[in-house]
C-alpha cells in the first residue's frame, strides 16, 4: 500500500505541475452542481452547458423554481443534454427531496454526515455511486473520491487497477492513501478528467503523455 501511495502521490504532482488548477466544477452554486451532476450522465459538458443555460434563461434553476414545473416543460428545456425524459425525472426526485428534507436549500444537506447522505441520495431515481459523490465533493465540499471512466482509464493503464476493479473498490483505494481533503479531492479528479481528454483518450496519446512511461508494478 506505500508503493501505491507513493505513486498515486507521484501522479498528482505531476498532473498539477503539467496543467495547473483546474477551477472545477463550473457553477455559480451548489445548487446548478448538482443539477450538472446528474445532466452531465451519458453526454459532454457541452451540451450540459446548453441545458444549464435554458434554465438560467427562464429562471428555474433553483430547487422552487424546479419544483412549481412538470417534468414535461422541464424535459423540454434540458433537451440539449439527451435523455431528457430520464434526466427530468431524476432531477425532479433531487429537487423534491431537498425540498421535502432540507427546506428548499441544498446547502443545509451539508450539515448531514456525508456518508448518511450518501445513502439517501443514492435511494434517489437514477442517483448512481458518480453521480452521488460529484454532488458530495463538487456541491457540499465533502471529502470523497469521484471515480468516473477517465480515473478508471487511466488508473487501468498504468497498472494501478484491473479491469474487474468496481467503483466502490477504486474510490476505497484513493480514500485509504490520499488523505481526506475536499479540496485535494476536487483537484485531483479534475486533473484526471484533464488528462483523459487530451493525452489518455480511447486511442491514447502515450508518447506524450505528461505521466509517460510511468507505470506502477507491485503489490500494495
Amino acid at each position: 500500500m506505500d508503493r501505491v501511495k507513493k505513486y498515486l502521490n507521484e501522479i498528482f504532482v505531476i498532473l498539477f505541475r503539467t496543467f495547473g488548477p483546474q477551477h472545477w466544477w463550473p457553477a455559480e452554486t451548489p445548487f446548478e452542481v448538482a443539477i450538472g451532476a446528474i445532466l452531465t450522465q451519458n453526454t459532454n459538458w457541452q451540451n450540459v452547458e446548453k441545458a444549464i443555460a435554458n434554465l438560467k434563461e427562464s429562471g428555474l434553476l433553483d430547487p422552487e423554481g424546479l419544483y412549481s414545473i412538470d417534468e414535461t416543460t422541464l424535459a423540454s428545456l434540458i433537451r440539449p443534454a439527451g435523455y431528457f425524459n430520464i434526466k427530468a425525472r431524476r432531477i425532479k426526485a433531487l429537487v423534491n427531496f431537498i425540498m421535502a428534507e432540507f427546506n428548499g436549500r441544498i446547502e443545509e444537506m451539508s450539515g448531514i454526515d456525508y456518508k448518511i447522505l450518501r445513502r439517501r441520495l443514492l435511494e434517489l431515481d437514477g442517483i448512481g455511486p458518480e453521480t452521488a459523490d460529484s454532488i458530495l465533493l463538487y456541491a457540499l465540499n465533502k471529502p470523497v473520491f469521484v471515480i468516473d471512466a477517465y480515473t478508471k482509464r487511466v488508473l487501468l493503464r498504468h497498472g494501478i487497477i484491473n479491469e474487474n476493479a468496481q467503483y466502490e473498490e477504486i474510490q476505497q483505494l484513493f480514500h485509504e492513501v490520499i488523505e481526506p481533503d475536499a479540496g485535494l479531492y476536487n483537484e485531483y479528479h479534475a486533473l484526471f478528467v484533464r488528462l483523459g481528454k487530451v493525452f489518455c483518450k480511447t486511442k491514447p496519446l502515450c508518447k506524450e503523455c505528461p505521466l509517460h512511461p510511468f507505470t506502477y508494478s507491485g503489490e500494495r
